[in-house]
């Protein structure tokens, strides 16, 4: 598994938020993704939330936020905010600075990334026992340049952590 470790500076994310099952994510965050680019389209300029997505790069992110007990977390379709409106239906979330586990990614969304993300915990976490997870998130970064389907698709997941 290809990974590097890298210290981010604090940032804040804009977008938009629902809760959802840990038995049921997998199928109903694709979803999720589709029901809000087809409810605001970019094209739409007078729109207030086409233009948040287009300001803040809205869909580099996907943020999981695993604070609301067992078996439930939020999920966030984000981008790094810019500054400016905040819609009502938007949420804002920053992040401390902290030291990241980045996973390279390669192969089309959503199974690139469904694949390696229960690996980084059965397999990564306990051959690195200097690591420690800090924080309840996992990012997912989305290459905005690139063809999601294609095999060569490239993107991440970004896990917080702390060296023991």
């Amino acid at each position: 598994m290809n990974y590097t470790i890298k210290t981010m500076n604090s940032f804040t994310v804009i977008g938009f938020q629902k809760e959802f099952s840990n038995t049921m994510s997998y199928n109903d965050i694709p979803d999720f993704w589709g029901e809000v680019f087809s409810r605001y389209p970019l094209t739409d300029t007078g729109d207030i939330h086409a233009k948040a997505i287009r300001e803040n790069g809205i869909g580099e992110f996907g943020v999981c936020i695993d604070d609301l007990g067992p078996d439930k977390f939020r999920y966030l379709i984000a981008g790094r905010y810019a500054g400016g409106e905040v819609p009502e239906d938007m949420v804002l979330y920053t992040f401390p600075e902290s030291d990241w586990a980045v996973f390279d990614c390669t192969g089309p969304i959503p199974e690139a990334i469904k694949t390696i993300t229960p690996r980084i915990y059965t397999e990564w976490m306990p051959e690195h026992p200097e690591y420690g997870i800090n924080g309840d998130v996992t990012v997912e970064w989305y290459d905005a340049e690139g063809d999601m389907t294609a095999e060569n698709y490239h993107s991440a997941v970004w896990i917080p952590v702390y060296h023991k």
